[in-house]
């Protein structure tokens, strides 16, 4: 099947954004960026997660449909494919850790309206880093509104990303292990990364693979 449009997700600290730049610049793919830095609560979220996640929730669902909506619904006819480092589901993902039962709720409501007018994604791929690697590599790049995040709160990211693909039964899902993985620094991982989300086929479901087991073995 023709991967017109992959997504490559995951935790904070994951890389998942700087793989889509490079398949992108290697393979002459539309790309899709989430544009958080430009986000007025994002800072305010991490001083104060009780008063702000609401809004930061709610600003992130609007600034994520309409990203998405707009390029989705204008294809480059000069690029092979459209490869995203988000994808929309990943709001209610990140406001079930931060909001509360009934605005979650309320939240799910308005999130389950809007999530049927996207397109889904041919593939959907999802970077699995241990959490305490996640924190190290949040603590590398330096991003001030970071400093105070938390590895439970990583990790009930984490487990809201798993919840969710179980409950999925008409995509396909991806879920590669990139412990002990330097794609960044090492070509040849970069290479079999790209490799394993571009050329292969995978069912309807969750697929797992441990991207180390093809170098080492």
């Amino acid at each position: 099947m023709t991967k017109n449009f992959i997504v490559i997700e995951g935790n904070i600290g994951a890389g998942k954004t700087t793989l889509v730049n490079m398949i992108s610049e290697h393979n002459n793919a539309k790309k899709i960026l989430e544009g958080f830095a430009d986000n007025p609560f994002l800072p305010k979220f991490y001083e104060n997660p009780e008063r702000y996640s609401f809004p930061l929730e709610l600003s992130f669902l609007a600034a994520r449909y309409k990203q998405l909506k707009d390029n989705l619904a204008n294809q480059d006819l000069f690029k092979s494919f459209t490869i995203a480092d988000y994808y929309f589901m990943k709001s209610l993902i990140f406001s079930k850790a931060t909001l509360g039962k009934d605005e979650f709720n309320l939240y799910r409501q308005l999130f389950n309206i809007i999530y049927q007018q996207l397109p889904k994604p041919d593939l959907y791929v999802y970077l699995h880093v241990p959490v305490d690697k996640l924190l190290e590599n949040i603590k590398i790049r330096g991003r001030a509104y970071e400093a105070e995040i938390t590895l439970d709160y990583l990790r009930g990211i984490q487990d809201g990303y798993f919840e969710f693909f179980k409950q999925q039964t008409n995509l396909s899902f991806l879920i590669l292990d990139t412990n002990n993985i330097d794609f960044v620094n090492n070509k040849n991982h970069f290479e079999l990364m790209q490799d394993i989300i571009l050329n292969k086929e995978y069912k309807i479901g969750v697929n797992r693979i441990i991207v180390s087991d093809f170098i080492f073995r």
